[in-house]
């Protein structure tokens, strides 16, 4: 019997990485457009609309900040 082959710890990091930039685009297009199109649904003006999206923008970064603790833990990217 052959034993499974190991993944590198950089192997990890680029999969981690790669998820994290493709989540990340999501994340954040997610976050800027629900600000964008609530400001405009309420007519809430241009200010309140940046305010928004920067509100949504930081409860991304902490979902994103999240996701790294958690996928680091399933995927270790130390020896």
């Amino acid at each position: 019997m052959t034993e499974p082959a190991r993944r590198t710890p950089q192997q990890n990091l680029i999969t981690i990485v790669s998820a994290m930039i493709l989540i990340g685009t999501e994340v954040f297009g997610v976050a800027v457009a629900a600000g964008w199109a609530i400001a405009g649904l309420f007519e809430l003006g241009d200010t309140v609309s940046y305010v928004l999206m920067l509100l949504f923008s930081g409860l991304g970064a902490w979902a994103m900040v999240v996701l790294w603790r958690r996928a680091v833990q399933v995927e270790p990217i130390r020896a």
